[in-house]
């Protein structure tokens, strides 16, 4: 049985000191609160995962006013939905949701199902978000544990150890439940994490104006800052790319669909070689007569796991290239509506004009 550290309240006092401090400086005008439903609870519990209101906020409502409901988002196909993904980073998120409305519709007829266990098994919904999606969108009992809520009880009751570990993580959980209420589950879950995400914040808590300060053991200790425990820290390797930036007489650009797991998973990107040598050999069997441009400038991507030292390398190929199913032009005037990885976008996007000087010219 888990060991449940000692609440600083009882589950009563807590909640009403949290649902007062809700009541005056919660959220609550979000655009997932307007017509609330379990299908717009979902997407925007998907979309906030590691991710803060104000950046989801527009990504929501267009997803929103292009797919309203599931029967939309299952029809389709993968590269409408991440190309209104592009930005939001995390794209797994974006392949998993759309994974889950087909299976709503094959499974579920259509309608999102709102028991623990059934949300769980949906691609993309842990423990958290299927409480979440289940308080928010039908007001019943469901506990949650985003990474707002662990920091806010990990400080109250200065609970040592990273939350990743799995001794810590069942303590917290313990602490929410001990918490949650039967009823007000709309504004309680709410409350918990507008309360993580705007007072008990990450590096600057505002214990002045927290309900809680009289009670918070981490406050008491003069140690709220080192609450929750970071996890273990390891410097992050480095790994090198060559983005090659082919362009036909038209001034259409070379893109490949990335395989469908993996890094940028089924996002449309670049090639990617690790090498100059390798590049110039794929020119020469693929694009004979391609023309290599300088080479810009490498710029890095920077991923949770390593960082991405990434040198885009113009070419030019001036005889037509037929592209298979894989492989599109994509001209950047006209920009289809595909998914790219965040990196490729900016490069398509960039002020810099896709021109090359050929390789010996003078800078």
């Amino acid at each position: 049985m888990t060991e449940m550290p000692t609440p600083v309240l009882p589950p009563g006092e807590f909640q009403r000191r949290l649902l007062d401090w809700f009541e005056r400086h919660g959220r609550h005008d979000l655009p997932w609160q307007q017509e609330r439903s379990p299908y717009r609870v979902w997407v925007s519990e998907i979309m906030l995962q590691q991710t803060q209101v104000a950046t989801v906020i527009p990504y929501f409502e267009r997803f929103m006013s292009r797919f309203p409901d599931v029967a939309a988002l299952a029809r389709a196909e993968q590269d409408a939905v991440l190309h209104l993904w592009t930005g939001l980073g995390y794209y797994a998120r974006g392949r998993n949701l759309h994974k889950a409305a087909r299976a709503i519709i094959e499974r579920h007829g259509g309608q999102l199902p709102l028991e623990l266990e059934s949300l769980s098994e949906l691609p993309g919904i842990g423990r958290s978000t299927a409480g979440a999606i289940i308080a928010q969108s039908s007001g019943r009992r469901a506990v949650i544990l985003d990474g707002n809520v662990k920091r806010s009880l990990a400080r109250l009751h200065a609970v040592e150890g990273w939350p990743g570990r799995t001794p810590v993580s069942r303590r917290l959980w313990a602490l929410a439940d001990h918490y949650t209420p039967d009823e007000r589950l709309v504004d309680y879950t709410q409350a918990m994490m507008d309360f993580g995400a705007t007072l008990c914040r990450r590096g600057q808590p505002d214990c002045v104006a927290c309900p809680f300060a009289d009670v918070c053991v981490a406050r008491g200790r003069g140690e709220e800052r080192r609450f929750p425990e970071s996890k273990p820290r390891k410097a992050l390797p480095t790994r090198t790319t060559r983005m090659l930036l082919l362009q036909d007489a038209e001034g259409r650009v070379l893109l490949e669909q990335r395989p469908s797991s993996g890094l940028w998973g089924g996002l449309w990107g670049l090639p990617q070689f690790d090498d100059i040598e390798t590049l110039e050999a794929w020119l020469d069997s693929h694009v004979p007569g391609a023309e290599l441009g300088r080479a810009w400038s490498p710029f890095s991507h920077v991923f949770s796991h390593f960082r991405l030292e990434i040198t885009p390398q113009p070419a030019h190929c001036r005889a037509p290239f037929a592209v298979s199913e894989s492989r599109c032009w994509y001209d950047p005037g006209n920009p289809a509506s595909i998914g790219l990885a965040a990196p490729v976008k900016s490069l398509l996007m960039s002020s810099r004009p896709l021109t090359f000087q050929k390789q010996g010219e003078p800078p």
